[in-house]
């Protein structure tokens, strides 16, 4: 599959290159804030696309800081002509990007000519490309919050099946008394950096089916149900701080060690640590693990998401080179196409035809948690969200206090609510 459609990917680049006249080679000039392993896969990715199209396309890859100083700077260099052909970009963010006039729309025509289109991708993910109907990227990938877990803790207690997936942790009285279980001996049920555990909160409150965010209705929690739901989230990852079944504070390292180490049978993170436990494993430093779904305790199935997406700067003043637009399409493309490599960080492919491939099926633990790419919670489509934006802010300041008892829950919620829309 993934060698038929880089050859797909081929064929394509060419027909569009004789469509165009685009004779001669055209050079990408690519940015993106991918360090690490991420960093590593995508620079295997770039040149393994140069090296198929010498002569055609080449991208000259930069790779700047992750967070508020790559925004800023895309956003100043776009303003003034000067930005990259394209870069990557988080979803969550896209509103912020489209208010401050840094990023071009990309057209029907656009994703037609290189072969593409929306039905190619995850319905989540086309939805938060977009701003009032516009799209403003194309998407790469989705990562989120799953549950890691300790096969032979769950194995001893009869708790797997026979493909070795959990079994029972479905239903807020399932999970809680299977933490409690799990508690005991100086070890614990559930391992989760504080910093992280807005995450969950973010997670249980879209499955109650929470509505974060409603302009026409008033902005943030709109209603005093979605308080309520907020609230109640809030409490549930309280109370299992409460209980004991996980460490009131600890930070990401000794979170991931308290895993690791065999001292919790659960750890909820994003899938961006597949990489970390499949290198232990590797190793012979980790025991037998796995990965799937975060458990549905409310009424429906939801977990907190984001995508990486690839996106073209406006690049104010600078004028419109059609030949140049085809070559970044035909480069946005060839890496959906190819974005099997990319899944062995732990991300899900957006693009469908590689995440529903047998390579991808065989793929494990990523195909066990891939489902959530269809009930994935974005964030909501507001200025106000995404990486180094004022909502992780407010997570961090309301939200993550009211887990360990610093703050009320509910006091919590509505004073994350009225700052948020202090902002607004």
């Amino acid at each position: 599959m993934l060698h038929t459609l880089r050859k797909l990917a081929l064929v394509s680049g060419a027909i569009t290159a004789l469509a165009t006249g685009a004779y001669a080679q055209q050079t990408v000039v690519w940015w993106d804030f991918l360090a690490g392993g991420d960093g590593v896969r995508m620079k295997a990715l770039i040149d393994a696309f140069n090296q198929e199209h010498q002569g055609e396309i080449q991208i000259e890859g930069t790779t700047l800081e992750w967070g508020t100083p790559f925004y800023t700077k895309l956003q100043t260099s776009s303003a003034i002509g000067e930005g990259p052909d394209i870069a990557t970009y988080h979803l969550s963010r896209i509103p912020l990007a489209v208010d401050s006039g840094t990023l071009s729309e990309i057209t029907d025509e656009d994703l037609a000519g290189a072969g593409i289109s929306d039905a190619d991708f995850t319905q989540a993910a086309v939805d938060a490309a977009k701003v009032d109907g516009t799209r403003y990227a194309v998407p790469f990938d989705q990562h989120g919050l799953i549950l890691f877990y300790n096969k032979d803790m769950l194995e001893e207690a009869g708790m797997l099946d026979e493909n070795g997936l959990p079994t029972g942790l479905d239903g807020m009285e399932n999970f809680e008394a299977a933490l409690a279980q799990f508690t005991a001996d100086g070890k614990y049920g559930l391992s989760m950096p504080t910093g992280d555990r807005y995450r969950a909160v973010y997670s249980f409150f879209g499955q109650q089916g929470g509505t974060m965010f409603d302009e026409a209705a008033g902005g943030f929690f709109p209603t005093d149900e979605d308080l309520a739901k907020l609230t109640t989230a809030t409490e549930t990852m309280k109370r299992w701080v409460d209980n004991g079944w996980t460490p009131a504070q600890i930070e990401s390292p000794a979170a991931l060690a308290l895993f690791t180490s065999g001292q919790a049978a659960f750890f909820i993170m994003g899938n961006w640590e597949i990489p970390t436990f499949t290198d232990l494993h590797a190793k012979g430093e980790l025991f037998e693990w796995g990965a799937v779904e975060l458990p549905t305790l409310f009424d429906e199935k939801a977990a907190w998401s984001d995508s990486h997406a690839f996106v073209i700067p406006a690049n104010a003043g600078k004028e419109a080179d059609p030949e140049k637009r085809a070559a970044v399409m035909q480069v946005i493309a060839w890496m959906d196409q190819n974005s099997l490599d990319w899944a062995g960080a732990g991300h899900i492919p957006a693009f469908n035809a590689v995440r529903e491939s047998e390579e991808f099926q065989t793929m494990k633990p990523q195909s066990d948690y891939a489902g959530f790419a269809d009930t994935a919670v974005f964030d909501p489509r507001t200025i106000l969200a995404g990486p180094a934006a004022p909502l992780g802010d407010a997570w961090s300041n309301f939200i993550n206090p009211a887990t360990t008892g610093e703050i009320e829950p509910a006091d919590a919620a509505a004073q994350m609510r009225d700052d948020l829309n202090s902002q607004l």
